[in-house]
C-alpha cells in the first residue's frame, strides 16, 4: 500500500490532540498549588507561572487545529462543492492559514502581556465568537443534510467533529469570564497576604473553570475518536 499521501499531515493534527489535551492536564494539576493557602506567596506565584507557561501550549493548538483540519478535508478525494465548485482548493486553504497564524499571533500577544494589550484580546475574542458561529452553522449543515457540500460519503462524524470544536472554543471563553476575579484576588495575594476572602475568591474563580475544563477534555477526545474511526462513513 506504501505511506499514506498525506500522512504529515494526519500526524500534525493528532499531535495537535495530545498537546492540547496533556497542556490542559498540566494547567489543572500546578492549579491546584496555587489554591493551596499553606504555601507561602511566592510559592503560589511560582506554581501561577507555571500554570501560565502551560496553558500557552493549549491556546496554540486550539488555534492550529482549524487549519490543519482544513487542509485534510481539502486533500480528500472526495472534495466538498459549492455552487459547482471545489470548496476547499488551495487558495481558501492558504487564506485559512493566514487567519489562523494572524490568529495565533493575536492569542500568544494576548497570553504574554496578561491582556495589558487590549486591541489584541477584543480582536481574539471577535474571532473566536465568529468561529463559534460560522463553525456550527456548517456543523449542523453536515450533520442535517443528505450530502453536506456535495459530499455523498456520509460526513457526519465530520460534522459532530466540528461541533465540538466550537464547543471547545465556547468554553474557552466561559473560562476566560470566570477567571476575571481571578487577577485582581491573586494580586491583593501577592501585596497583603492570605484572608479568607481573598481565599474563597481565588477558589471560586478556579474551580468555577472545571466545568468548563470538563467539557474541553471530552470535547477533545470525542473529536480524536470521531476523526480516526470516521463512523457511518462511507468510503
Amino acid at each position: 500500500m506504501g505511506p499514506h499521501p498525506h500522512g504529515w499531515w494526519i500526524v500534525l493534527h493528532l499531535l495537535l490532540f495530545v498537546f492540547w489535551l496533556g497542556g490542559d492536564l498540566g494547567v489543572f494539576y500546578s492549579s491546584r498549588y496555587v489554591l493551596r493557602p499553606a504555601l507561602s506567596p511566592e510559592a503560589r506565584s511560582t506554581a501561577l507561572k507555571i500554570m501560565s507557561g502551560l496553558d500557552l501550549g493549549p491556546k496554540i493548538c486550539l488555534v492550529l487545529f482549524l487549519p490543519s483540519g482544513v487542509t485534510l478535508m481539502a486533500l480528500e478525494p472526495h472534495g466538498a462543492e459549492l455552487l459547482g465548485a471545489r470548496l476547499l482548493s488551495p487558495w481558501p486553504v492558504a487564506a485559512v492559514w493566514a487567519l489562523a497564524l494572524t490568529w495565533l499571533a493575536l492569542t500568544v500577544a494576548d497570553h504574554r502581556t496578561h491582556g495589558r494589550f487590549p486591541l489584541a484580546r477584543r480582536a481574539d475574542w471577535t474571532i473566536r465568537i465568529a468561529l463559534i458561529t460560522v463553525i456550527a452553522v456548517a456543523a449542523g449543515y453536515t450533520l442535517l443534510a443528505s450530502r453536506p457540500f456535495g459530499v455523498d460519503t456520509n460526513p457526519r462524524w465530520l460534522g459532530a467533529k466540528l461541533a465540538l470544536y466550537a464547543l471547545a472554543i465556547a468554553a474557552g471563553l466561559g473560562i476566560r469570564l470566570t477567571l476575571r476575579p481571578f487577577g485582581p484576588a491573586f494580586g491583593a495575594l501577592a501585596a497583603s497576604g492570605s484572608t479568607p476572602e481573598v481565599e474563597r475568591t481565588l477558589r471560586g474563580s478556579v474551580d468555577g473553570c472545571l466545568p468548563y475544563v470538563w467539557v474541553i477534555w471530552g470535547s477533545v477526545l470525542t473529536a480524536a475518536v470521531l476523526g480516526v474511526l470516521k463512523p457511518g462513513a462511507v468510503l
